[in-house]
């Protein structure tokens, strides 16, 4: 049975290639905004507490997040805050690399910061990155590292799931 995860990314540069992991299926994640709702839900003077309420209604029944982690991913307010919701919701919360895979114009980027780098576990005032991971993919080319995305994915997630009940 695939556990139900939500995806966090940043949207404009690594939209593709999050398109292409969540279409692996061995995950089921969560269904992205269309571009007009996500234009209501980011407008108005409320836009932020529309985004939250939003991103909360996405993480409800999931067991993990899965942060698609391209070149500028680390330390963005919406990535982070989705890293501290899903940890304090008690969620898995894994990091997986991307920028090893093609986006549509076919063209890899470099590699980010990990994310958790920036957030603090509020229990042991270490960097989450002390206890949450974030795999790089190996592979000498996009399709390698795709394939090791398909075949680890699961684990991964299982993984992050399993260390959060370890770390209150």
């Amino acid at each position: 049975m695939a556990r139900r995860c939500f995806y966090g990314f940043h949207f404009k540069p690594d939209n593709w290639r999050a398109a292409t992991v969540r279409s692996i299926g061995v995950i089921e994640g969560n269904t992205p905004a269309s571009d007009n709702d996500w234009e209501a839900i980011t407008s108005g003077y409320d836009a932020d507490e529309k985004i939250k309420r939003w991103i909360a209604g996405q993480m409800q029944g999931k067991s993990c997040v899965i942060v698609l982690v391209g070149a500028e991913t680390a330390n963005r307010k919406w990535i982070n805050h989705e890293i501290v919701k899903a940890w304090n919701d008690g969620l898995g919360v894994v990091g997986i690399r991307i920028h090893g895979l093609k986006n549509n114009a076919g063209i890899t980027s470099s590699g980010g910061p990990n994310p958790f780098d920036y957030v603090t576990h509020n229990t042991t005032s270490s960097l989450l990155s002390s206890i949450a991971k974030c795999y790089d993919p190996v592979g000498s080319d996009s399709k390698q590292r795709y394939d090791w995305i398909t075949k680890y994915l699961s684990d991964a997630v299982e993984d992050a799931i399993s260390i959060r009940k370890n770390n209150q």
